[in-house]
């Protein structure tokens, strides 16, 4: 693959084309069909409320995460995951432990300002997220520094790749839009760092 490198400082941002559209629609077809989608609650200002996306947490047994006041227990990796996982640790390096899953079924699914900077991610995690189906606007901007962003329409097929300190420095969404849009899967592969006395929960 080649990578198109951003300049972003304190930020390593990268983006390539893992596949074609023809092998993208076949991806999102098998993950779409493989994935037990749900529905997450999220705390936001000391309220639940439901994520504005289909979403599935997968890895391996010891990858409990924390997000948004909630602990979630993998569920097991499917077969078309554990292809594209290996794929990934043989062309874009490091192999990853654990992937979030989101489903985008139309412009009105949504992300909000975030960061992936949970303790379990470690100090400098490295993301890789795989977009296939409907194109969609990725936006990141600076914590301090509104003048530092970046604004990428996501292609079927391509590659995001978010490492170093760049979780510390910026946060990162996907914001709904008005235009008829095809749905679209994300998966966001990263490594879950077990932190001491940690267990896993069913």
């Amino acid at each position: 693959m080649i990578w198109q490198v951003f300049d972003l400082p304190g930020a390593d941002v990268r983006l390539a084309q893992f596949c074609d559209e023809a092998d993208a629609a076949h991806w999102f077809a098998r993950l779409h069909g493989e994935i037990p989608w749900e529905r997450h609650r999220l705390r936001i200002f000391g309220r639940e409320v439901d994520s504005p996306r289909l979403s599935c947490w997968i890895g391996d047994a010891e990858a409990v995460y924390t997000y948004s006041g909630s602990r979630f227990a993998p569920h097991t990796w499917t077969p078309a995951l554990t292809e594209l996982r290996e794929a990934l640790a043989a062309h874009a390096g490091g192999h990853c432990n654990s992937v979030l899953a989101n489903l985008y079924r139309d412009g009105r699914d949504s992300m909000g300002w975030h960061s992936d900077d949970e303790p379990e991610l470690g100090p400098k995690s490295a993301i890789l997220s795989l977009s296939f189906g409907g194109v969609r606007r990725f936006r990141l901007s600076h914590r301090c520094d509104p003048h530092l962003r970046l604004e990428l329409d996501l292609p079927s097929g391509s590659l995001l790749r978010m490492a170093g300190t760049t979780q510390r420095h910026y946060r990162h969404d996907l914001p709904k839009t008005a235009r008829s849009v095809a749905a679209r899967i994300n998966l966001t592969f990263r490594t879950i760092h077990a932190s001491p006395g940690a267990r896993s929960i069913a």
